[in-house]
């Protein structure tokens, strides 16, 4: 038995009350995007939708670097208080939180030194490009601020205060959801006006996180523990990588993805542009499921790595069951409403011609076929980073981006044309469920056997 709660109260309970304002965080994060999209849509038409999805893969970029480093903290934040190890329960948070300062500066100032080169890269064509210059060149400014945020947000749902971390997101989204409107339509400022709207809610998500440093419950920092330490970080960012790298191959699969569509839809009665705002959609669309399984990983992760390192194996193995459940209900529910009211979802984003409507509409269907399953690598790469095992932890999440969706998504469309574009997604979304499913089985066996040696010992 523990004095910490993470060692004894229900699961079901612990997962609630962790899990639900995680949920709301993430969402709300993913909100950001999707209602400057929305937003745009609706005032400048589907070439701003088309720019912010060109600019999207600085947001993931920017997601990696706060995973890398958030998830990192918070995973060893965990792991030493399960050991009862306070002080190098701090010493790994301050270090993070250095870290995340260090690399938010170095990403703002590459990002926008190289600007126009990563839009070209990342498949502006020439209409949307002036679009794209102008959004990116704003939010790349808040991304400090969002990298430092996601992070400490992290390190506060591991200190036991998700609500909090909740509270820090949804205040800054709110500040967007007013403002985006505000700018867009009242002061006339088009994209310019939503990017700003973007990076001010920013600001203000960081002063509310930043605040907490003062109010963590399980340790007390110390200047000390703040003081950059190469070692440290190195620690940090190997249990932070197999999170971090899956939004990295996001990012290479994005910038794969668009270039392909815009190629092949040029070869089709879509042209380049259809494909391309059509795909912001679908992707800011799932992005929103995906918010919810992150929120679930996340908020199951301290639970998970209090356990391990408490060696209570057999709630390990029921925490990551109930979080597989969960997701299994929130895919389903997104399923249905992919399948069954596309148009409905898509028209929240602006109007647009039939073909564009109808690529959407078939992009959506298609795509984001295998949406029931594949929240299921994302639970279990997360796993194997709470439990101290981060290189299993990445291959999990390098499986279905890299290894699988790639590859299909340069070689079907020789055969296939767009439509092999279309179809890797659900392929590779297979394939790493199935891969998810042995990897994650043959670890829990292994701590069911480890559990009752431990209880034979103990009789």
């Amino acid at each position: 038995m523990t004095d910490n709660s993470l060692g004894y109260e229900k699961i079901s309970k612990l997962l609630r009350s962790f899990a639900i304002p995680s949920i709301m965080a993430t969402l709300v994060g993913s909100l950001y995007n999707i209602v400057d999209q929305i937003f745009i849509g609706q005032g400048v038409g589907y070439l701003g939708n088309a720019a912010t999805n060109v600019a999207y893969p600085f947001s993931t970029i920017c997601l990696a670097i706060s995973l890398l480093i958030g998830i990192g903290s918070a995973s060893r934040f965990s792991l030493y208080l399960g050991n009862k190890k306070p002080e190098s329960a701090a010493k790994a948070a301050g270090n993070g939180i250095s870290l995340m300062v260090i690399l938010g500066l170095a990403y703002l100032i590459v990002g926008e030194s190289l600007l126009s080169q990563f839009l070209k890269l990342f498949g502006a064509t020439k209409e949307v490009f002036p679009y794209a210059q102008q959004y990116a060149g704003v939010t790349l400014v808040g991304m400090p601020f969002l990298i430092i945020t996601n992070g400490i947000s992290n390190l506060i749902r591991a200190d036991g205060s998700p609500k909090y971390s909740m509270t820090c997101m949804i205040v800054g989204a709110i500040a967007n959801t007013i403002l985006d409107p505000i700018f867009i339509f009242v002061f006339h400022w088009g994209i310019f006006g939503a990017a700003l709207a973007t990076i001010l809610g920013q600001i203000l998500s960081f002063i509310f996180a930043v605040r907490y440093l003062w109010h963590f419950k399980t340790i007390h920092f110390e200047k000390k523990h703040f003081q950059f330490n190469i070692k440290e970080s190195l620690k940090t960012c190997s249990m932070g990588f197999s999170s971090s790298i899956n939004q990295i191959a996001i990012t290479f699969v994005q910038i794969i993805l668009y270039n392909s569509l815009t190629y092949y839809g040029a070869k089709t009665v879509y042209g380049s542009d259809i494909p391309l705002a059509a795909c912001g959609i679908v992707m800011k669309t799932n992005a929103i499921i995906l918010a919810i399984v992150v929120g679930i990983s996340q908020g199951v992760q301290p639970i998970i790595g209090f356990n391990y390192g408490a060696k209570q194996y057999f709630r390990v193995r029921e925490a990551y069951l109930l979080a597989i459940k969960w997701n299994m209900i929130v895919s389903a529910i997104g399923f249905c409403l992919l399948q069954c009211f596309p148009q409905y979802i898509i028209s929240l984003f602006g109007d647009g011609d039939k073909l564009y409507l109808e690529f959407a509409v078939l992009f959506m269907r298609i795509y984001l076929f295998m949406v029931l399953v594949n929240g299921v690598q994302l639970l279990s790469s997360s796993f194997f980073t709470a439990i101290g095992k981060p290189m299993k932890g990445a291959l999990l999440s390098l499986t279905r981006q890299v290894f699988f969706l790639i590859p299909l998504l340069v070689v079907l469309p020789f055969w296939f044309g767009i439509m092999g574009v279309l179809f890797a997604g659900p392929i590779a979304d297979f394939i790493a469920f199935i891969l998810s499913v042995v990897l994650v089985g043959k670890e829990l066996r292994i701590q069911k056997i480890i559990a009752q040696k431990k209880d034979l010992c103990e009789q």
